[in-house]
This record gives structure tokens, C-alpha cells and sequence, in this order.
């Protein structure tokens, strides 16, 4: 009896020492995001944006947008073979080890990944056509932040057929994912499947399922009802896989809607605003705190910033008073002072630039308005890879101050 006894307590001893072996993983209570010691945790940090779904005005383009009208410019102008060879340059340059580095040494605490879906696809995006290049490129940044302690939001940019309905999802002009059920399948499988790879990381808070999903240019009556039902099965696939994770909701209209939302239909949600542009003030983010009160869920601002140093800092002071975490846009930009960190224009890129806004819908039209000496501009383009590398880039120490980190 007493070895009987002993083994049951022995073994007791085990799964209590097993369990608390095994890694936290962030989580929510009522209002509140809680960090790994239990405590509220408020997330302060910015976007990587441009990196993995460029942006054609981070490239001083006007019209040229989207990552596929800005990699039709490109190719253009340097051909596809070479056009393959910058984007495989660029997407393992732009963001490095020495990035996350800084980010930590300023008091960072958490960053949010902007990504395309065609990054885990075999459609053909920036050169390539690997369903495992998302993987390829986010591992070494899951890696990275780990080492430093910077948790991460993963956020699908650029869904199936198209969340927004404008440049920034890559699609066709149009909300597409919305009237497709084709293209809802395929984007729960594609979280599904980044969930199943993540699931045991306690690095990631969670899954950022549609960036600003509905534009204003569209009938929100028409398109608003469709957006939960959409989270539910995106989030239902997710769960089938992943359980540890926080699934985050972004309103309709930009992330600026939350009425198309009902109850909390998962245990593990946050409720994402964006807001630019707009006064610094409480008013400006009521109707969240609101929806916060409502049903007792953690908010959370996943985009701001792109403004003076002064409305930065009287931005973040309202979001922290509100007990709101905040990532702002963007961390990298060239020569702009609006961020985190900035670059130098390299000599010859205006010729780019010039290309890029002349008109191209024929192919006499792309004849003459190629430039004449090409291995310049591709020159210019290396530049701006090169120029972006963290080395090479300024601190913006009045922006960085504004939001209350280090400037040294």
C-alpha cells in the first residue's frame, strides 16, 4: 500500500513539475491581454510593413501600389530573370537580425508580421511560387524575436481573393474573399496550416486573421453581415489545430467598425482598431472602449502612426491611459520621417520613379517608356536594398522619443 501510495504521489509531483516546465503562451482575461507572469500585458511596438507585401507608396510610387502592380514595374524595367533575383535579395534584406536587435535594445516588446497569403501558396508572387517561402521567411523572425524576448502578431495582409477591396490586399480592386466561398476554404486552410506550424510557439500571440477587411468604397450593408460569419470559419479551422493561441479581429471599413460584431464566439479573442489621422483624443476611440466594456474583451490598435512627432506622442498617451497595446506603421520608410527608422533614396531611383507613373496599358506604351540605360535603374534598385539594410538606415530620434523608447 505505502509503494502504491508513493508512486501516486511521486507520479503527481511529475505532471505538476512537467506542467510548469512547459511554456506560457499569452493570453486574455476579460479586458485584459495577460503576459506569462499573469500580469496585464500592454503591447507596445510597431509593424513591418513593406517587408513581405511592399507598398508602392513606401517606394515614392504613386498609382503603381500593390505588390503585383509594383513587381509588373520592376520587371519591366530589369526583365523576370532579374526581377526574381531582387525580390529573393530583397526579402532577406529588408528586415535582419540587426532590425529585432534594435527594436529590443529601444524597449520594444512586440512587433506585428504584415503578410501575403501567396507566401504559403504555389501561386506566383515576388519571383517565386513556394507554399513553404512564408514559412522560410518568418522562421529566422520568430527566431530572432524569441532570442530578444519581442512577442509577434502574425497578419494576413493580403487574403484570398481580396479582404479590402484596394491596394493593400494585393487583390483585384474588389472584396472578393466576401462572395467566395472558394476563396473563405482556402484562406481557413491557409491559417490552419500556419497554426499547425506555430501551434506550440510561445513567442506569437496570435493571429491577425483579415487586415482591414471591407473598404469604405463599398456598400457596407452589403458586405458588413459577411464578416463574422468569415472570422467564425476562419477561427474554427484554426481551433481545429491550435487551441493556444489568441485569434484577433479587425472591424469592418480599415479596422474602424466594430457594430457588424456580436457576442465573443471564441475564448481567446482581441478586437483590433486602426485609426490615422484623426484628433489625439479619447472621443476618437470611444465607441471601442465601449464594445470593450460591452462584453468584457481585450482592444487592441494595430495600426496608427504616419504623422508629426507631437501627435505620436499624444496618440500613444491616449491609448495607454485606456489600458489599449499599440503597434505603429511603419517601422521602415524611405526618407520619411514618420517611422521608426529611415534610408537614403539612392542615386538614379527618381528614374524609377518616373517610370513607374508614366502610362503603360500597351506594349508601345511599356517601349516608350522604358528607360535608356537599364543597368542603371537596376543599380538604383540594389541600392535601395542595400540603403534599407539596417546599417545603413537613421534612427528618426524625435519619433521614436514620441512613443516613449530609447533614442540612444
Amino acid at each position: 500500500m505505502k509503494k502504491s501510495i508513493l508512486a501516486v504521489v511521486f507520479f503527481a509531483l511529475l505532471l505538476s513539475f512537467w506542467a510548469k516546465a512547459q511554456p506560457g503562451f499569452i493570453t486574455v482575461k476579460g479586458k485584459d491581454v495577460i503576459g506569462l507572469d499573469g500580469k496585464p500585458f500592454i503591447m507596445r511596438g510597431t509593424n513591418l510593413g513593406n517587408w513581405l507585401i511592399p507598398e508602392g507608396y513606401m517606394f515614392k510610387f504613386d498609382k503603381v501600389n500593390s505588390p503585383r502592380l509594383i513587381n509588373e514595374a520592376i520587371t519591366e524595367l530589369i526583365g523576370p530573370d532579374e526581377a526574381k533575383k531582387f525580390w529573393e535579395k530583397y526579402l532577406h534584406n529588408y528586415i535582419t537580425e540587426a532590425d529585432i536587435h534594435y527594436l529590443k535594445s529601444i524597449g520594444v516588446n512586440s512587433i506585428r508580421i504584415p503578410f501575403n497569403y501567396r507566401l504559403f501558396t504555389n501561386e506566383d508572387y515576388l519571383g517565386a511560387n513556394d507554399p513553404n517561402r512564408g514559412f522560410e521567411l518568418i522562421d529566422p523572425v520568430i527566431k530572432w524575436c524569441k532570442k530578444e524576448g519581442i512577442y509577434v502578431i502574425l497578419d494576413m495582409h493580403a487574403a484570398p481573393g481580396g479582404q479590402t477591396g484596394d491596394n493593400i490586399d494585393d487583390g483585384y480592386g474588389y472584396p472578393f474573399l466576401f462572395k467566395s466561398g472558394a476563396s473563405q476554404k482556402q484562406c481557413a486552410e491557409i491559417w490552419a496550416r500556419i497554426a499547425d506550424h506555430y501551434k506550440n510557439e510561445p513567442i506569437i500571440i496570435g493571429y491577425d486573421l483579415l487586415n482591414e477587411p471591407i473598404a469604405t468604397y463599398f456598400d457596407a450593408g452589403e458586405f458588413n453581415p459577411s464578416l463574422e460569419p468569415v472570422y467564425k470559419l476562419i477561427t474554427a479551422a484554426i481551433r481545429t489545430v491550435d487551441k493556444n493561441h489568441i485569434v484577433i479581429l479587425g472591424g469592418a471599413q480599415w479596422d474602424s467598425n466594430f457594430k457588424p460584431f456580436g457576442p465573443p464566439f471564441d475564448t481567446k479573442l482581441i478586437y483590433q482598431f486602426h485609426k490615422y489621422w484623426t484628433d489625439p483624443t479619447k472621443a476618437v476611440i470611444q465607441d471601442y472602449i465601449d464594445f470593450r466594456d460591452k462584453y468584457n474583451v481585450p482592444i487592441y490598435c494595430g495600426e496608427t502612426g504616419e504623422n508629426k512627432d507631437e501627435w505620436v506622442k499624444k496618440f500613444k498617451d491616449v491609448l495607454e491611459e485606456n489600458n489599449i497595446g499599440w503597434h505603429y506603421w511603419p517601422y521602415k520608410k524611405m526618407e520619411n520621417l514618420s517611422g521608426f527608422v529611415t534610408f537614403d533614396k539612392p542615386a538614379n531611383y527618381d528614374k524609377i520613379i518616373e517610370y513607374a507613373a508614366k502610362q503603360r496599358g500597351s506594349f508601345e506604351d511599356i517601349r516608350k517608356a522604358g528607360p535608356v540605360d537599364r543597368e542603371q535603374v537596376k543599380k538604383a534598385l540594389y541600392d535601395f536594398i542595400e540603403n534599407s539594410r539596417f546599417e545603413h538606415c537613421r534612427v528618426n530620434k524625435g519619433y521614436v522619443g514620441a512613443l516613449g523608447f530609447k533614442t540612444n
